[in-house]
């Protein structure tokens, strides 16, 4: 099981941080033969099913996740929003939590566990390593574009 976080402080509004990190279908911009989708219709709120398609043709598989916590962040408290992987090839969480900063920034910060079937434990290391840095350019890129 691999494990790693990473923390951001933008100028953004919370609110708006939020909002660019939590628009599903534009994860996949930055990973390579990915696309995400969300269900049902309608905003984001527990139950959510994202499901990141990543691969092609018969080498393709589903990381399926359901929101189970979905807390906007408020004037006086931060936003979370937790989702556990559901899939036959990754499992695990993700956690991404959005709280004022200095200066009228947000503070970003994003944690994950993930367990990969058939992956080795002594692989572990690097499935961290490189997971910090695909999710890294993602959260960049979110924050970065409207």
């Amino acid at each position: 099981m691999a494990v790693f976080s990473l923390e951001r402080t933008v100028p953004l509004a919370p609110a708006e941080a939020w909002r660019r990190l939590t628009r599903w279908e534009r994860h996949g911009d930055t990973v390579p033969l990915t696309r995400v989708t969300a269900g049902p219709p309608g905003p984001t709120r527990r139950g959510t099913l994202v499901v990141a398609r990543t691969g092609a043709g018969p080498l393709a598989f589903a990381d399926p996740m359901e929101v189970t916590v979905w807390q906007p962040p408020r004037e006086d408290s931060p936003g979370r929003c937790r989702l556990v992987k559901r899939g036959r090839v990754v499992r695990g969480w993700a956690e991404i939590e959005v709280a004022a900063g200095p200066g009228g920034r947000a503070r970003v910060g994003w944690r994950e566990e993930l367990d990969v079937r058939l992956l080795p434990p002594l692989l572990d290391g690097l499935l961290g390593r490189a997971g910090r840095h695909v999710f890294g350019r993602t959260v960049d890129h979110l924050l970065r574009r409207p």
